[in-house]
């Protein structure tokens, strides 16, 4: 439940919540921090900057380790989309060693499969269902391989075609989990959040005690933290936000198997 709290969470509402929650917290420290203040006379300024000190570090640290789990899977789905790009092509070119009408039918289908892709990557409302249809095109193909290997055809031909359509299922299997299922944790940004409203709530509690309050200072931490987590989650999202990948490639190979003849 607390995966699909942070995963279905519109990313526009991350970087405002994250602020109130900056905000919320630095005010909930700061009127602790006035409390004590009037309270015990003994309560200094040495120590509370010292903790405000160690839970910043503790959320750089946090913040760190999140954006480069997230930087790491980006970087992956750009090179599974590359294996796709050239798996498929090469899918292409091996219809060639299939004998008619299935070449021509291969042929169509994958072109459609191209396009499925391209549309998935441009909506995300219709993701889900280009990964069915995909899926569904796979069958399809399978199945046409299937009926071959029952007649009399060159095997070491079939094979070389068989490769290259496993590769094919492969690696949508692979952008699938890597792109929607390998995601920040629930856990991991309950984490980030808690550590997060630990250190601005300490860096509060110490303008309390000094009677000392920065409003630029809290907006500039408010706000240099919430882009940080927003970009954070937008690199955790496949084909959302701004940081998408690039499609080009994929637009660049559904233009060329749509000509009559593959270069």
């Amino acid at each position: 439940m607390i995966d699909a709290l942070f995963q279905q969470t519109p990313l526009w509402l991350f970087f405002p919540a994250t602020v109130a929650v900056v905000l919320a917290s630095v005010a909930g420290g700061h009127r602790l921090g006035r409390r004590v203040r009037g309270k015990e006379a003994d309560e200094t300024e040495a120590p509370a900057g010292t903790t405000v000190g160690s839970n910043f570090a503790l959320l750089a640290f946090i913040l760190a380790f999140t954006f480069n789990m997230t930087a790491s899977r980006f970087d992956a789905r750009k090179e599974l989309l590359l294996e796709e790009i050239n798996s498929i092509g090469t899918t292409y070119l091996r219809t060639d060693f299939l004998p008619e009408p299935t070449r021509s039918a291969a042929q169509k289908l994958l072109r459609e499969y191209v396009d499925i892709r391209v549309q998935g990557a441009s909506d995300i409302g219709k993701l889900q269902q280009a990964v069915n249809d995909s899926e569904l095109i796979q069958k399809e193909l399978w199945s046409q391989l299937v009926e071959l290997t029952t007649q009399d055809h060159d095997p070491r031909l079939l094979s070389l075609y068989i490769q290259a359509l496993n590769d094919v299922i492969d690696n949508h299997a692979k952008r699938v989990t890597v792109g929607t299922r390998h995601q920040i944790q629930g856990v991991i940004w309950l984490a980030l959040f808690f550590v997060t409203m630990l250190a601005t709530g300490a860096m509060g509690y110490q303008f309390g005690l000094t009677e000392a309050r920065s409003k630029t200072m809290v907006m500039v931490l408010s706000l240099s933290f919430s882009a940080v987590i927003m970009l954070i989650a937008d690199l955790d999202r496949s084909g959302e936000g701004l940081l998408r990948l690039d499609q080009a490639p994929m637009i660049e190979l559904q233009a060329k198997i749509g000509q009559t003849q593959f270069d």
